[in-house]
């Protein structure tokens, strides 16, 4: 099946929807607050400004002449506050300039009367400045500007940074959460596949449907481990019942029957069903394997050697003798006898009635490739998937020969147990190629 470049795991889509979501309100927030801080905010400032003009006013009210300049001083050295006789011919920027300074304008005005002027700069000198009156005198009053300041983008991005950190931590842990028990359930499924029944999920989960779903795949694990085993007994059990008749049918053939013809062709028959009983116990056999370096060439001659007879196939191998994959001798052996065989079968050239069969090699960073390939009819295009199901027959063209349907489901089987990808295609040439894809022992 053809994967999805941009499908994401489900930890990751869990990750990014929480994200978004913690995200989305994380800017609400911020909008909110800074919505419902603004007045406050405004209001506050303004009214500790008016507290400076209204302590300063009565202190100078009420000190003479000779000690308000002492009372000038202090203070300015005690609280940063500047108060200096306003002139007629002072100059002035005003300091209402945006929503947030205009609304401390307004609350000063109200607070201290509508003469009261607010500027930020004042002859050339920056701050806040507040004109107010005293006994029909001018004054200014330089106030720290930070009293009145919003909160600064430094801040802002201080908050939002924590908040953003706290969000995609948080959506980790949650995703994490989340997803642990279905990828310890993926996990079982997989071990399931491959054969072993042992896995056990925790059912004491706190949550109730997790804890349903673990305990029914609890049961279910059970009850394929007590299945197959019922079939491991099974297959062992008709193997043992139907050679012991089948050794006796022999025998007596060979002893009762004078007829040379009629005996071999008997003993032919007794061979067959007993090959296809070997073919229903390699099918059968369990999905787990021992990996070992193999090397290839050895085990690929050793089987050519049982195919002697060159009349029926030809066998031709080019596999450099350092060639090796991580497999199990047995199994591969098993593999190749059963594609020599079904080209012996299935495979034979037109003309001659010889199956001409080549066996060559590739390999690239991490991967081996063994191709057998034929040169008989082939299969039609739409059959090629179906030469791996048990017991599938392709069109008389190939097969000419009796069998049980298992040989190229076996060596499915046997290449998917030692990791490896079992391809089936039609040469460009004619014939038939199939490809063993194994994992390649590095130097």
């Amino acid at each position: 099946m053809p994967r999805n470049p941009f499908a994401l795991s489900l930890f990751w889509r869990t990750f990014i929807l929480l994200a978004m979501l913690l995200g989305a309100g994380i800017f609400a927030w911020v909008q909110t607050f800074r919505a419902l801080d603004f007045e406050p905010r405004a209001v506050q400032a303004a009214q500790q400004i008016a507290s400076l003009v209204n302590l300063s006013r009565a202190a100078l009210r009420y000190a003479d002449s000779i000690n308000r300049v002492t009372l000038i001083k202090t203070i300015f050295d005690q609280e940063s506050v500047r108060l200096a006789p306003r002139e007629p011919k002072d100059k002035w920027v005003p300091f209402e300039v945006n929503r947030f300074t205009r609304a401390i304008g307004s609350e000063l005005r109200s607070r201290l009367g509508p003469s009261t002027v607010v500027a930020s700069s004042v002859n050339g000198v920056p701050g806040l400045w507040v004109g107010f009156v005293i006994e029909n005198d001018n004054y200014w009053l330089q106030a720290d500007p930070s009293r009145v300041q919003p909160l600064t983008g430094r801040t802002w991005f201080i908050w939002i940074s924590i908040a953003v950190l706290a969000t995609l931590v948080g959506s980790a842990a949650i995703a994490g959460l989340i997803n642990r028990p279905l990828k310890q359930l993926s996990f079982a499924a997989s071990r399931i596949r491959e054969g072993e029944y042992d896995s056990q999920l925790d059912e004491t989960m706190f949550t109730r449907e997790i804890r349903e779903v673990n305990q029914g795949f609890n049961r279910m694990a059970r009850e394929l481990a007590r299945i197959e085993e019922d079939r491991a007994v099974m297959l062992a059990g008709i193997s043992h019942d139907l050679r012991t008749p089948l050794a006796r049918m022999r025998l007596e053939a060979e002893m009762s029957i004078t007829d040379e013809e009629a005996k071999r062709n008997m003993a032919a028959d007794i061979d067959q069903l007993d090959a296809i009983i070997d073919k229903f116990m390699d099918y059968a056999r369990p999905g787990e394997v021992k990996l070992v370096p193999v090397h290839v060439a050895p085990l690929v001659d050793k089987e050519i050697a049982a195919f002697r007879d060159t009349s029926q196939i030809r066998i031709s191998a080019r596999v450099p003798v350092d060639a090796c994959v991580m497999a199990d001798p047995t199994e591969l052996g098993r593999v190749l006898a059963n594609l020599f065989e079904n080209a012996r079968r299935y495979g034979r050239t037109r003309g001659t009635g010889v199956a001409e069969v080549e066996v060559s090699y590739a390999k690239s960073n991490t991967w081996v490739q063994l191709s057998v390939r034929d040169h008989g009819p082939g299969v039609p295009p739409e059959k090629l998937a179906q030469l791996t199901v048990p017991f599938f027959r392709g069109d008389a063209a190939r097969t000419a020969a009796t069998g049980a349907g298992l040989g190229l489901a076996i060596v499915d089987k046997a290449v998917a147990r030692m990791g490896g990808r079992f391809e089936i295609a039609n040469a460009a040439e004619g014939g038939l190629v199939a490809y063993i894809r194994l994992k390649r022992v590095q130097a």
